[in-house]
């Protein structure tokens, strides 16, 4: 009996044994990592590590603000919001161009005003328009005059950075073209941006003639423009542009441009004008602006200026040479490629631009080698019709 015992007692013993110089070699490889592991860990050191981001100090007194809010839907739209303060439709002018039209002469007024809506951030688009199509001075003998429409950076967009206001201060002394409210710049208050616009160029410029007015992201051809206006008379109505008529109000809740039948009842919306780029008269301006004053806030701008024609029993007046929605690929070449100087010579509006393309059609356009074109085709005339 002793000796079996004897023998288990040195079986459990080298068994416990075993086990032990597990565990401590298991301890010994952790503590002591091999040469490899030693050069792998030697490398990260020496390697230069990012280091974080530090803002510069401010050097004036702007607090830091929200990025701007690009003039583009993103996601549902806060109908409940925007019932409760839709009646609000006042906001203050925070920079303001006094002397804009007055003239280059006694009693000599612009011939054209041109106003494009931009958003805090985008310097870029201003100046590839200042230096473009949208130039101060004279065309044609025609004297052109130019704004940019803003308001306040919002919660979402393109960023404007902290010190935005300083900046459009700075923007404005030097280029005298920057308008800026009060309102909040995001796409459903472009409504807003409509009628304080009309009312101050209403008030400011009570004799300009023609009035055009557009997108940051378009690119117009000024003397096919002004070539249209010649014959007209800034004393007659008339608004012309990429007219859509029988456009529906979109029901689908998922969409950017939805409009529950709370808001907007009838089937259709009134004929409107592709707010990417149009032009009216002065004495359409003085009317649609007092129009304007009076219908009900409508959360899409170009939709809403439909509404006030409406009211003044005033059609919006189609031409082909106004495209809000682009070129399209003709079905009969589809070889060609639609950003081909030849088809922007024998057009007034294209839409949907970036800051470097216009610069570049202006170039092809207006530089010393113009562009070799076959004889332009003739456009067809009417109002854009949705697909049923």
């Amino acid at each position: 009996m002793g000796r079996p015992r004897l023998r288990r007692d040195a079986g459990l013993t080298l068994l416990l044994g075993a086990a032990l110089g597990l565990l401590l070699y298991a301890q010994r490889q952790g503590a002591a990592p091999t040469a490899s592991a030693l050069r792998a860990r030697a490398r990260a050191r020496a390697a230069p590590r990012p280091r974080a981001f530090r803002a510069p100090p401010a050097y004036d007194a702007d607090p830091p603000a929200p990025a701007p809010a690009s003039p583009s839907p993103s996601g549902a739209f806060d109908f409940r919001g925007y019932l409760r303060a839709k009646d609000r439709r006042r906001f203050p002018l925070l920079i303001d161009q006094p002397h804009k039209c007055r003239g280059d002469g006694p009693g000599r007024a612009p011939d054209l005003l041109i106003a494009v809506k931009s958003v805090a951030g985008d310097f870029e688009r201003r100046q590839a328009v200042r230096q473009t199509w949208g130039a101060e001075g004279r065309a044609r003998g025609a004297l052109v005059r130019r704004v940019f429409l803003l308001g306040v950076p919002g919660a979402a967009g393109a960023p404007a950075g902290p010190h935005w206001r300083s900046l459009l201060h700075a923007e404005s002394r030097e280029y005298a073209d920057i308008l800026l409210w009060a309102f909040d710049d995001t796409f459903f208050n472009l409504t807003l941006k409509e009628i304080h616009f009309l009312a101050w160029a209403s008030a400011r410029c009570p004799d300009v003639r023609f009035v055009f007015k557009g997108d940051a992201d378009v690119f117009v051809h000024v003397g096919n423009l002004l070539q249209f206006l010649a014959p007209r008379d800034p004393a007659e109505d008339f608004l012309a542009g990429d007219v859509i008529v029988q456009a529906r109000p979109i029901r689908a809740r998922a969409s950017k441009y939805y409009i529950p039948e709370a808001v907007y009842g009838l089937p259709a919306y009134p004929a409107y004008a592709g707010g990417g780029g149009f032009v009216l008269s002065g004495a359409t301006l003085h009317r649609l602006a007092d129009a304007c004053a009076q219908v009900e806030l409508f959360p899409i701008d170009d939709v809403f200026l439909g509404m006030c024609l409406q009211r003044l029993r005033l059609t919006p007046e189609p031409h082909p040479a106004f495209r809000t929605f682009g070129i399209s690929q003709p079905s009969a070449a589809p070889h060609l490629h639609t950003f081909d100087p030849c088809f922007y010579r024998e057009l007034v509006v294209v839409h949907g631009l970036s800051a470097a393309d216009i610069w570049l059609m202006w170039r092809l356009l207006h530089g010393p080698q113009a562009p070799v074109c076959a004889h332009p085709q003739p456009a067809a005339a009417g109002p854009f019709q949705w697909n049923s």
